[in-house]
């Protein structure tokens, strides 16, 4: 910030404290004065009220000379009382004309200020910034998409395979599992139970050892 720059920023704010003080200051002294009229209008009201009391006794006493001049200091007194109403009228019209000449002030001075930070913040974010920054932004996000597209390929890439081969392939499984099927014996039908009458169950058929079944092949085998 240059120093002419600086002192008339700095010097703007001084002269606006010092308005707004001087301006605080007179309001005070408006308001002390408005205080001071009220309390000399009761003294006035009281005065002409006890000048009324006066006169009330002298015309009784006969004394209409000193009745008289009771009622001329008691319209003294009101005139004073019609002055002193007067100066509050204006010090009340000055006191309103301060407190919105104030009440403008502040608003300009927060709106100058706004408008000033305002124009501060565009200047740092200028539109040509606005639009690098996007730039950036995009840039990284097109990398960011690429390293995660690399990542979620399989490794070794993508092999290329021939759909005829693989029909030929599937064909000769086809055939294979056909032929294997063939060959393979007849499963026969189950035999049928037999059916044994109730009161004579069948015996059991003694199971031959297989040392017996070894030794009556052999024997066949000898005779031959």
């Amino acid at each position: 910030m240059s120093s002419s720059m600086f002192s008339r920023l700095f010097g703007a704010k001084s002269r606006e404290a010092a308005n707004t003080e001087s301006t605080l200051s007179t309001l005070e002294k408006l308001d002390e004065t408005l205080k001071m009229l009220e309390k000399k209008e009761q003294v006035l009201m009281k005065r002409a009220a006890a000048e009324v009391e006066k006169a009330k006794e002298f015309t009784r006493a006969k004394n209409k000379r000193a009745a008289i001049q009771c009622l001329k200091r008691k319209r003294l007194y009101e005139q004073q009382v019609e002055q002193v109403g007067n100066f509050q009228l204006r010090i009340h019209d000055q006191i309103i004309m301060l407190d919105s000449a104030k009440a403008t002030t502040e608003t300009v001075a927060a709106l100058r200020s706004g408008a000033s930070a305002m124009k501060a913040m565009q200047k740092a974010t200028n539109i040509d910034d606005v639009d690098k920054t996007m730039d950036e932004i995009n840039e990284q996000t097109d990398n960011l998409r690429q390293i995660q597209e690399a990542l979620a390929s399989p490794i070794g890439g993508v092999a290329d395979f021939d759909e005829d081969e693989l029909e030929a392939e599937l064909e000769e499984l086809e055939g294979a599992e056909l032929e294997e099927q063939l060959l393979q014996p007849a499963i026969s039908a189950p035999m049928a139970p037999v059916q044994v009458p109730a009161g004579n169950p069948p015996r059991p058929t003694p199971q031959k050892n297989s040392e017996e079944d070894e030794l009556a092949a052999l024997q066949a085998e000898m005779t031959l």
